[in-house]
């Protein structure tokens, strides 16, 4: 199976949108699945944080390596403990001369172990709840948050 991939055009410039979205203290604030989000060091490639969610009423944590760091551009991360490892990528685009971005989600999971049979679900939960956190993004950027 393929990655989930999304886009949605925001109304801010991609310097802005890149700067919130690839904030893992921000992921609370737009993705509604997350509990709590912690971050160890400065933000760049190596960097890793640990985010707990919410998923079918029990709370997961995992652990994830920033492995592309490239603002206002791009960014990526991957799961590195776990059963079911995320593997997610942004990509931010000008658009109207930078007044809006264009924003790219590419979200895949690799299972390990007793998670390989999982992916399939995981990735069909993805693609259902994913959307919905997208759209809390782009309400929350075009209202201002920062």
């Amino acid at each position: 199976m393929a990655a989930v991939v999304s886009n949605i055009e925001i109304a801010r410039p991609p310097d802005e949108v890149f700067a919130y979205v690839t904030d893992p203290s921000r992921f609370a604030e737009w993705q509604d699945d997350v509990v709590r989000v912690e971050a160890g060091g400065p933000p760049g490639v190596g960097s890793r944080f640990t985010t707990t969610r919410r998923i079918g009423g029990t709370e997961r944590t995992m652990t994830q390596e920033v492995t592309e760091n490239n603002p206002p551009r791009s960014w990526a991360a991957h799961g590195i403990d776990g059963p079911v490892r995320p593997n997610a990528t942004v990509t931010v685009e000008p658009l109207d001369d930078g007044a809006r971005s264009r924003v790219t989600f590419a979200l895949d999971f690799e299972g390990r172990g007793i998670g390989m049979p999982l992916v399939p679900m995981v990735r069909r939960m993805a693609a259902k709840v994913a959307p919905v956190s997208y759209q809390n993004l782009k309400e929350r950027l075009e209202r201002g948050a920062s």
